[in-house]
């Protein structure tokens, strides 16, 4: 019994240190490095090189994570979305945590610099830093803007696995680079809307806490047109079938952020979840259709580079 009660508690420690990295949000970042190797290689890339990017860039990722969750250690606890990660239920002590990410950092770098390229490395580094100190430390509980800004850290996968693949950074990894930039303000928002309590009694002036839903979803209908039009500017460097996949899910993303404004305006429950979710079925889709259109390799429209 009492073996069993070590292997528990060995067990439950190993999986709040996982959930320290925050694994979903993992998988998306992962989502928009493979296509990105494939869109460089314009084809598919060696085996090794996209398996070793991916355990760089999650050690990457997984590090951001852990030191997000030590910088809002105070913020998790108030929040009920987010009461039940680790810091906040102190199943792992903060110094641990501390470490822990900065280990996983260094460990990201190194591995990426041995594996693929430095570049790769130093973009790994960039990331876990702007994340941490600009948007954690910084933006995120002084301005409304913060997501905007502080959401450049998730578009760094892109460039990463486009580095990994040639060592420099094409122009359409530049391009996809500002889909998620603008795809990030109308996911969050979305999200925020409905969490909006927890965020103002946390203190975290998220733009639905601090203007009215009019406001936000008119940004959100903003930023959703951003998205799609940057999308359509990687149709040159792809062929038809990237197009194909882009334009419907792009006419559906807009069609979904319209309702949203509409419903706000006529006073109707807004039902912004239903956005949230459709974004990252949106990011989804066109990630694997650059990866597809790539791996199939027929002509490009035009522009190559």
């Amino acid at each position: 019994m009492l073996v069993g009660g070590r292997r528990s508690k060995v067990t439950s420690t190993l999986l709040a240190y996982v959930a320290l990295t925050k694994p979903r949000i993992i998988e998306l970042l992962l989502i928009t490095t493979i296509p990105a190797m494939f869109a460089a290689e314009r084809g598919i890339p060696g085996f090794g090189l996209v398996v070793a990017t991916l355990v760089g860039g999650t050690l990457a990722a997984g590090s951001a994570n852990a030191l997000n969750c030590v910088v809002d250690a105070d913020i998790d606890a108030v929040m009920r979305r987010t009461r039940t990660r680790p810091l906040a239920r102190h199943a792992v002590p903060t110094r641990n945590a501390l470490v822990f990410g900065i280990v996983l950092g260094i460990l990201s770098a190194a591995f990426l610099a041995w594996t693929t390229t430095w570049q790769a490395a130093v973009l790994a580094v960039v990331a876990i830093l702007f994340y941490v100190f600009v948007y954690s430390m910084w933006l995120k509980r002084r301005t409304s803007q913060n997501i905007v800004w502080g959401g450049l850290a998730g578009c760094m996968p892109v460039i990463i696995g486009w580095s990994a693949i040639t060592g420099g950074i094409g122009w359409p990894a530049w391009v996809f680079f500002g889909v998620i930039f603008f795809w990030t303000p109308p996911h969050t928002w979305a999200l925020a809307m409905r969490y909006r309590e927890d965020y103002a009694a946390a203190g975290v002036p998220m733009l639905p806490v601090v203007a009215t839903e009019r406001v936000v979803v008119r940004q959100i209908v903003v930023y959703s047109w951003a998205m799609v039009a940057c999308s359509l500017l990687l149709v040159p460097a792809s062929s038809w079938i990237y197009a194909a996949v882009a334009a419907p899910a792009g006419l559906l993303f807009l069609a979904t952020a319209h309702i949203l404004h509409f419903r706000v305006l006529k006073g109707v429950p807004a039902q912004p979840m239903t956005l949230f979710h459709l974004s990252n079925l949106y990011l989804t889709v066109i990630s694997v259709a650059w990866a597809v259109d790539a791996a199939i390799g027929l002509n490009v429209v035009g522009w190559p580079w």
